[in-house]
């Protein structure tokens, strides 16, 4: 136990003298917050520093819930976790909801073991609890260290999100696995993690296990292809037992999250619409049986649960018929429909030639791009070209964990061909991702 307690105290040191870069994030200004810990050098307790920061929506009287959204393994995909909270289109699913959005950044050097973090047993469940509390304080929300969660992750981030499903069940609303899924002590393959037990009250919490298709659905060799053995012992296990369980394959990616977000916004909505206590911090409310409709592992149709005619217990579990209809599209090609344009920009401002605006995402679609008008002509576009490496073109452009670039994209816009002295109108218009324009 001695030999223990100094290697973790020589390993938090060396961690800690590293001094990983994590201090370039956007400032936690009037509706975030941020509280940071530095780590911990007693066992049991989590080995890296880790700072949390949490969007609050403006003029919300009670907090209902939080969502989560957790960053995956590695140096990158933990810096990546500082823009999280600032992400347009995952506020407006918490707004929708009026929930918190936070997002952990766990200060992880590259060869670090990223199991002492995204094992939540390592620390980081204790360290998450106690950041509700501390972030409930500082926002006014003391709510927030109560209500439920609707926790996504990506990669680790996911096997993080797993575990905390079981760990933690009667607090979950709902939990989005992409790329990454716990290990299970009836599926014991990855000798080197720790397996968890499944509570019967996890059964209940409605769970979506997401991942590309070269992550050994049709690509068989590659450094992640054993993700979907993985992911399927999960789900046949977890399903079998009855629990809310569905699969969604990206039919393009590997291990980025591609356009995972257009489902996974209509399947939270689903899911928290249902879930969501009127009042902060009571528990989730249950997840309905009736309406839920099923579909063959790895198929592309959905029935109704009640006309489904396969064997149930392997069967894809989604909840009602407008999800089955957007996953169809989704194992498909992604091209996840919408039909309703975006909210119009507001508080348009012009000093001299330089315009700035505010504006909230499309529920269903995000914002792609934003369209200049002077006198009725359209003059520009911000960002001049939209360009998203891992799928659709967003204006606050995703990084691998899908979470905005740093620093953030402005929505400024400059006018440098205007004339001195002569008065113009100017209009903004907001475009989302499948071209739906605003007012």
């Amino acid at each position: 136990m001695r030999f223990a307690a100094l290697l973790l105290v020589s390993l938090a040191s060396a961690l800690h003298a590293q001094k990983a870069p994590y201090d370039v994030f956007p400032p936690a200004e009037a509706s975030y917050y941020r509280v940071r810990y530095e780590a911990s050098t007693k066992p049991g307790e989590l080995i890296f520093p880790v700072n949390y920061t949490v969007w609050v929506p403006p003029g919300v009287k009670e907090l209902r819930g939080v969502i989560v959204h957790q960053h995956g393994c590695g140096e990158g995909s933990c810096k990546s976790g500082l823009t999280g909270a600032f992400d347009l289109h995952w506020q407006a699913l918490a707004k929708k909801h009026d929930c918190a959005l936070l997002a952990p950044s766990y200060e992880q050097p590259e060869k670090a073991d990223c199991q002492m973090w995204c094992d939540p047993r390592n620390g980081s469940s204790n360290a998450f609890l106690k950041c509700l509390t501390d972030l409930g304080a500082k926002s006014g929300h003391p709510e927030l260290a109560k209500v439920p969660w609707a926790l996504w992750g990506h990669s680790g981030g996911g096997h993080w999100a797993g575990g905390m499903t079981l760990m933690h069940p009667e607090r979950v609303a709902a939990a989005w696995l992409r790329s990454g899924v716990p290990l299970l002590k009836e599926n014991p393959s990855r000798a080197t993690i720790k397996t968890h037990t499944i509570p019967d009250a996890a059964l209940n919490v409605p769970i979506m296990c997401n991942l590309g298709t070269k992550e050994g659905v049709t690509v068989k060799e590659g450094r992640f292809a054993g993700a979907w053995a993985a992911n399927e012992d999960f789900f046949n296990t977890m399903r079998g037992k009855g629990a809310l369980i569905g699969v969604s394959v990206d039919p393009f990616t590997a291990h980025e999250c591609g356009n995972q977000r257009y489902l996974a916004m209509a399947w939270f909505d689903a899911c928290l619409s249902v879930r969501l206590p009127k009042a902060g911090g009571a528990a989730p409310l249950p997840m309905p049986k009736e309406g839920a409709w099923l579909a063959p592992l790895l198929g592309t149709e959905a029935t109704a649960a009640e006309q489904f005619s396969g064997d149930k217990s392997r069967a894809v579990w989604l909840p009602n018929a407008a999800v089955a209809k957007a996953w169809a599209q989704y194992v498909k090609d992604t091209a996840v429909p919408d039909t309703t344009p975006p909210p119009a920009p507001t508080d348009l401002v012009v000093n001299g030639n330089v315009l700035s605006w505010s504006a909230e995402a499309d529920l269903e679609s995000g914002i792609a791009h934003f369209i200049i008008e002077r006198d009725g002509q359209a003059i520009g576009t911000v960002p001049e070209k939209p360009n998203n490496p891992f799928g659709r073109p967003v204006f606050q452009g995703l990084q691998y964990s899908d979470t905005p670039t740093n620093p953030l994209v402005p929505m400024t816009f400059t006018d440098t061909k205007v004339e001195a002295g002569k008065k113009h109108s100017y209009r903004v218009i907001a475009v989302n991702t499948v071209g739906l324009q605003s007012k």
